[in-house]
């Protein structure tokens, strides 16, 4: 990635990371993502290149309508990250299941996980939370919007 896309990436992130809960859609809308709720059974979304459906990037996001909110949440900026670090490999598209098995690598799932976690979560939040006395997994997925295992992921806490 180019060092002016990294950096206007990194502005659009930052911009939305000043209070909790993150508004992943305001960032795909920034990034020039559509995203759209409709996939069924067995897959929580995917990304795709897409010259009908994608935003002015040429990209759209489709989640599973019948996951939890959280889960949409985390789907989507799942399928972000594979946009900032992966996009020479979406192509027709990236499909994630329940399990965010798709045809890339571990190494790169492991990737997109992370840096969805960094995106709805970031430590300067979680932190200004916790010197609120907010503690607990349950107060701070709230807070968040997130699952509890993915708090406790994020935290390092086994659940």
């Amino acid at each position: 990635m180019n060092n002016v896309l990294n950096r206007q990436i990194r502005e659009v992130l930052r911009r939305h990371q000043q209070r909790a809960p993150i508004y992943i859609l305001a960032i795909a809308h920034d990034l020039g993502i559509n995203v759209y709720s409709a996939i069924g059974e067995g897959l929580s979304g995917m990304i795709k290149k897409d010259s009908t459906q994608g935003g002015p990037s040429g990209y759209a996001i489709v989640v599973n309508k019948k996951d939890p909110s959280t889960r949409q949440r985390f789907t989507i900026a799942h399928e972000i990250a594979h946009f900032i670090l992966h996009k020479d490999a979406i192509g027709d598209g990236i499909v994630d299941d329940a399990l965010y098995r798709s045809g890339l690598s571990n190494k790169q799932e492991i990737e997109a996980n992370k840096l969805a976690a960094e995106i709805l979560m970031p430590w300067n939040l979680i932190n200004k939370a916790m010197d609120e006395k907010i503690n607990s997994i349950k107060d701070l997925s709230t807070i968040f919007q997130v699952s509890e295992s993915a708090m406790s992921i994020r935290l390092g806490i086994p659940s």
